[in-house]
């Protein structure tokens, strides 16, 4: 299962892989936009990401890291949806890793610069997709999903871990 955290959006996408073949089975997005309270929106994301591991049964989770930018507001807002997602998974006993933004363009187009335009396109050409979605945080979702695929096996550039005491050792500055 991939996701793409976000406050406003979250995207997810989930893959099959039989006998080392990926195979399509959802994305979708929870949409947040409505929620005023920042508190409300990190509930709803927990809880939609409990629900889907608890439907889908996912084996590992591939999350996108949040990127570094110039505003701090926003970036904090993504880590604490970031956080939220990690902590669901976590609370299942499901592996987490984390990977960049353009890591994950890079396994997707050969491009870390690619627009989610570009990845959608190939994701729909790899994956068989009959149509896109018109909201793009779905596929990035996807993209997280299919980035670990490609990436089994080698980590670089990915944080991975595998349950809260994994967390903790590799974090401890974040402890209050």
């Amino acid at each position: 299962m991939g996701i793409d955290p976000g406050t406003t959006v979250m995207g997810f996408g989930i893959i099959k892989v039989l006998n080392k073949e990926m195979h399509f089975v959802q994305m979708n997005e929870l949409l947040l936009r409505k929620y005023p309270d920042p508190y409300v929106k990190l509930k709803l994301i927990f809880e939609r990401t409990i629900e889907l591991i608890d439907t889908f049964h996912p084996d590992e989770i591939a999350i996108e890291a949040p990127f570094y930018g110039k505003n701090v507001q926003s970036m904090l807002k993504l880590g604490r949806a970031q956080g939220v997602a990690m902590a669901a998974g976590l609370s299942r006993q499901i592996p987490i890793t984390e990977y960049m933004p353009k890591k994950i363009k890079m396994a997707i187009t050969g491009n870390g610069n690619a627009s989610k335009e570009q990845v959608a396109k190939m994701l729909q050409s790899v994956l068989k997709l009959k149509t896109l979605p018109n909201n793009l945080d779905s596929t990035d979702g996807l993209a997280a999903a299919v980035c670990h695929f490609y990436n089994e096996g080698r980590i670089d550039g990915a944080t991975r871990y595998t349950g809260w005491e994994a967390f903790v050792k590799k974090n401890p500055q974040k402890l209050g």
